[in-house]
Formats: C-alpha cells, structure tokens, sequence
C-alpha cells in the first residue's frame, strides 16, 4: 500500500495495527527492503496495514516524525503513535518480531 498525505491519517484513524516504511527511491537500503515490505504486507494482510510512505514525494509525517534518517519504520494502534521506531534497513526476521509485538499491544 502506498500511503500519502491524503490517506494515512484516515488509515491510522481506523485503529488497526498500521506499519508505515519511509523510504525514497534514491535509497539504497530502502529499495533493497523493498521486496521484504512487500512480502509482509501479505503475511500479515487482515491483521496489520502495512505501507510505504515517500519522504519526497509526501511531507507532513516526515516533518510531524522528524524523520532524519531512511528507512525509518513507526507503527501506530488504535488510532495513536507506538514506541516501535526501527531506523536504518532490518533483517525479515526482525521485522515479523516487531509486527507481532504490534499485534500483541
């Protein structure tokens, strides 16, 4: 899914788990995590809104985020910000642990 500055705010608004990937094309380590997002968002369909967010192309999370660094990963749950905060690119694995204690919250 592609989150933008007119969607997202609805999507965490709805309360479901959501995992937002800032990324930008020009980002190695985002493009190489690209395929693993991907993959994830279809493991874990039904249960968690997992999207890609581009910090070129959108702007109002990024600053609201202040988002320094990418790949930066935030998740939200009912409707609010978590502590889960990932910066930098993340191994499947760790990013199955982090969508499951997601969950769990």
């Amino acid at each position: 899914m592609t989150f933008t500055d007119q969607n997202i705010h609805d999507i965490i608004a709805s309360g479901k788990p959501v995992m937002i990937d800032f990324w930008a094309t020009w980002c190695g380590p985002c493009v190489g995590m690209a395929p693993i997002i991907d993959q994830l968002a279809q493991e874990y369909e039904g249960r968690v809104v997992i999207g890609k967010y581009n910090i070129d192309e959108e702007a109002d999370l990024t600053a609201e985020h202040r988002i320094m660094s990418i790949p930066t990963i935030i998740c939200y749950k009912n409707g609010k910000k978590t502590d889960i905060r990932l910066a930098g690119a993340q191994p499947i694995d760790k990013l199955r642990a982090t969508l499951d204690a997601l969950i769990a919250l």
